[in-house]
């Protein structure tokens, strides 16, 4: 199992997570909100770009959930949802659930999810359930 990497960019206020092993490459970040997420520039996440709402906003959309946010003057975690639980198929992509959730694996450890969890439909993620990109190497269509 590859290593999984945790980084945190913070701006005072709010605090970037980003998990890339989770990233779905969906580029919705970097369009969305590019004075802060740029791919191009290292670090790549620059929250000083923006202000924590407009990062707050951006960071919801993450259709992977790689990206996450914590305030800082609340205790470090998963910003949970309030509302129902939404399900969206991705054409040619993952399943998108919104919301809270709790995904048991085979051996019943459980994992808590909050915002967006992206599952794979294509069979060929590395990072099952979930997705990590690999619908587009591996030209998935559905």
């Amino acid at each position: 199992m590859e290593k999984q990497i945790t980084k945190k960019y913070d701006n005072g206020e709010v605090t970037v997570v980003w998990q890339p092993h989770m990233c779905i490459h969906s580029t919705i970040c970097f369009r969305g909100l590019p004075s802060v997420f740029d791919p191009r520039k290292r670090p790549w996440v620059t929250p000083e770009g923006g202000t924590t709402q407009t990062i707050v906003e951006q960071v919801k959309k993450c259709p992977s959930g790689a990206l996450s946010y914590y305030m800082n003057q609340e205790i470090e975690g998963p910003v949970e949802l309030e509302g129902n639980t939404v399900v969206e198929i991705l054409s040619n992509g993952p399943l998108l659930v919104y919301g809270n959730l709790k995904v048991k694996d085979a051996l019943g450890n459980e994992t808590k999810k909050s915002q967006v969890t992206a599952f794979c439909r294509c069979g060929h993620s590395g990072n099952k359930p979930y997705c990590d990109g690999s619908h587009v190497t591996a030209e998935f269509e559905g």
